[in-house]
């Protein structure tokens, strides 16, 4: 996961993790958890949510949630 990546996406889209988390329905804690790589991984419905709120590309998606 690129984490990086993705709060970069987030802050250009003039967006917040608070936001974020509750257009996901999780917390904070679990969104941070979740970015972090100290939590459970991203599931489907989330990416699918993330990729259509940030209208990404399916690049960018594999950039984000599947880099090594």
């Amino acid at each position: 996961m690129n984490s990086r990546l993705l709060k970069s996406i987030i802050a250009l889209n003039d967006d917040t993790q608070e936001r974020l988390a509750d257009a996901l329905g999780i917390s904070l804690s679990n969104l941070n958890a979740k970015i972090n790589g100290s939590g459970a991984s991203f599931r489907q419905t989330e990416i699918a949510a993330i990729k259509s709120r940030y209208h990404m590309s399916a690049k960018e998606v594999d950039a984000v949630f599947f880099a090594s």
